[in-house]
């Protein structure tokens, strides 16, 4: 059965700026919202976006130090599409192309472009600055010939091209462009314009902007199955609901962390039916395919507070505009606070470089809501805080959140990153000392076990 009759339909106008979003002319003008009511850069081609936290598109659970956009369009037969883009000012960036059901087909990370003028910032030990870093890549209708393996640094797949075939039922072509972690100041685009399509057809004429949206039909609706963003409230309410289980289920004392499988497992993480044998980090909403991801229920019933403590992952420092790209265990980590499956809302998010490490390199992260934030839950005493929504999970339980981590481009020689987990019951002994663990505790708990040094 096709996609589109199991799916719906999706406008998506509210994902839109106010006005056309077309660009006005030349192929690398952008082109902003005139109705600043969702802030960002949007054009005719990338006109849904800016994703990320408040005040952005918050949805499909985005790092809150992340900006994407997606593309929806229909390659004309015979035709040749190009992106053209300056590399961003930023730890990373990519393309993927997605299925109707959100699944990922093909990602083309930043490693694997080649520059057509200046250099690549992306590898290692390349120069950061610098004027017109500039790339192209072919967008292919066809499916990969290969499939590349995931999260890994490998330089094994095809360069300066991504595959992005339309759903069986013809339905159009969708590719995200993410940009993670800009550097200071330079937010959501990383200093540069986003990146523009280059039509050629048939007959060979080459078509730029408006032109270029108006032959791949950008403005038609996106087509996005059921569950590819979020699941319905009834399927969440039947999860919350299973028979025989304490009202604060499925959240554990000390927490109980489930590495990403498939859409079953993800859901099975409160029915219990975990398929160990499914492919890793496709069980998201639009999940990128360089991480890994862990995640844990969180119910404050067993506390007002949730405490994470882990040895932090080395990671290259880029944030404060940085000259070289430096080397890690992994190009990125971060800890978010998120709600429900429902509405797939971050709450807030904290990168490598912003928590703060003790002398043998563990962080400690305190979670809670604002009213019950510890005074010493700041980076001057040594822990990092995030925030539960007053609302919790956003649709029934007020005291629910999810916790999730997220490791990005493992080195080849670190045992420990969430990559390197082939199964649920490997967790713990793979990760190590970087296997978080977890405490509930009351507010004056935490601010007499966490002493904050003299000034």
């Amino acid at each position: 059965m096709a996609l589109r009759s199991l799916g719906i339909v999706i406008a998506l106008t509210a994902l839109t700026s106010c006005s056309d979003g077309q660009a006005s002319s030349g192929p690398v003008q952008q082109v902003s919202a005139i109705d600043e009511t969702i802030p960002g850069p949007r054009d005719c081609f990338w006109r849904r976006g800016p994703f990320g936290a408040d005040p952005y598109i918050n949805i499909a659970y985005p790092d809150a130090n992340v900006f994407y956009w997606a593309g929806v369009f229909s390659v004309p037969e015979g035709a040749r599409l190009q992106l053209e883009g300056e590399f961003p000012a930023s730890r990373y960036m990519s393309f993927v192309s997605y299925t109707t059901a959100g699944h990922p087909i093909e990602s083309l990370p930043d490693f694997l472009i080649n520059a057509d003028q200046g250099n690549n910032p992306f590898i290692e030990d390349a120069a950061r600055s610098g004027d017109m870093n500039q790339y192209s890549i072919e967008v292919r209708s066809s499916e990969p010939e290969t499939v590349r393996d995931i999260g890994s640094r490998e330089a094994n797949g095809p360069t300066n091209a991504l595959h992005a075939p339309a759903d069986e039922a013809g339905g159009p072509q969708t590719i995200l462009y993410r940009i993670y972690l800009p550097d200071d100041g330079t937010a959501p685009t990383g200093d540069v314009g986003l990146p523009q399509p280059v039509l050629t057809l048939a007959s060979g004429e080459t078509l730029h902007g408006p032109e270029a949206c108006q032959a791949l039909r950008t403005r038609q609706p996106a087509v996005m199955a059921s569950g590819a963003a979020s699941i319905t409230p009834a399927q969440y309410r039947a999860l919350i609901t299973q028979p025989n289980r304490p009202d604060t289920w499925p959240a554990q004392s000390p927490a109980e962390w489930f590495i990403q499988l498939d859409r079953e497992s993800l859901l099975g993480i409160y029915t219990g039916q975990i398929n160990e044998d499914a492919r890793r980090s496709e069980g998201g909403f639009y999940p990128n395919p360089d991480n890994f991801y862990i995640r844990t229920i969180v119910n404050r019933k067993h506390g007002p507070v949730f405490l994470v403590r882990a040895k932090a992952p080395t990671t290259p420092a880029t944030f404060n505009g940085e000259t070289r790209m430096g080397e890690g265990q992994l190009r990125y980590w971060s800890i978010c606070s998120n709600q429900s499956f429902v509405n797939t809302r971050v709450n807030d998010c904290l990168f490598d470089e912003e928590i703060p490490l003790d002398p043998r390199g563990f962080f400690t992260v305190v979670i809670s809501r604002e009213e019950d934030r510890p005074r010493n839950a700041r980076p001057e005493c040594g822990l990092s805080w995030l925030p539960m929504a007053d609302d919790g999970d956003g649709m029934f339980d007020e005291d629910v959140t999810i916790v999730q981590i997220r490791h990005m481009l493992g080195a080849d020689d670190f045992a420990n990153s969430i990559e390197r987990v082939e199964r649920q019951d490997d967790l713990e002994s793979v990760l190590g000392p970087y296997m978080p663990r977890t405490q509930y505790l009351q507010t004056n708990q935490v601010e007499a076990l966490f002493p904050c040094p003299a000034p």
